[in-house]
């Protein structure tokens, strides 16, 4: 795995060409879930590096807490959460404001978590240990997606 400061260094390129205004139009507001601190450390630091506005917290309350306050365009979430798991966040019916994505952070890499991430409602599913662009690929596709998720009231 490469040591952080590698991870980074895509994401400062990048936010270079997003302050320029050439690839990113706008500052993206995210969430990140992980019971894990180096893990949380390093989304912190990737997204900042895309001048995101970044909310971090390491339970599933706590993020349900966040997304009922606050709208969120983007969760980085783990797959497994101390007290439950992305799925719990996706199908939330206690959220103010729209849907947010979900790209669920998994440990094992296996095809079939991929498939079932996919098929209960998350946006993306990344591989870690992950890389900056992994993570900037994730951001630039829910800013360039022609629609914006669902609210509840009209996904019912």
């Amino acid at each position: 795995m490469p040591s952080l400061p590698m991870q980074a260094q895509p994401a400062a390129s990048l936010a270079g060409r997003i302050n320029q205004g050439s690839v990113l139009p706008r500052v993206i507001r995210t969430l990140v879930v992980s019971p894990h601190l180096e893990s949380r450390r390093a989304l912190l630091r990737t997204l900042e590096a895309l001048s995101a506005d970044v909310i971090v917290c390491s339970t599933r309350e706590q993020a349900a807490d966040v997304l009922r306050k606050q709208a969120v365009e983007i969760v980085f979430c783990d797959d497994h959460l101390p007290d439950g798991s992305y799925v719990d966040l996706i199908h939330s019916e206690n959220y103010e404001h729209r849907i947010p994505r979900i790209a669920v952070i998994t440990r094992t890499g296996e095809w079939e978590l991929y498939f079932e991430a996919i098929g209960k409602g998350a946006f993306d599913v990344l591989r870690s240990p992950w890389y900056a662009t992994d993570v900037e690929m994730t951001v630039i596709r829910a800013l360039r997606e022609e629609q914006p998720p669902l609210s509840r009231a009209a996904a019912a």
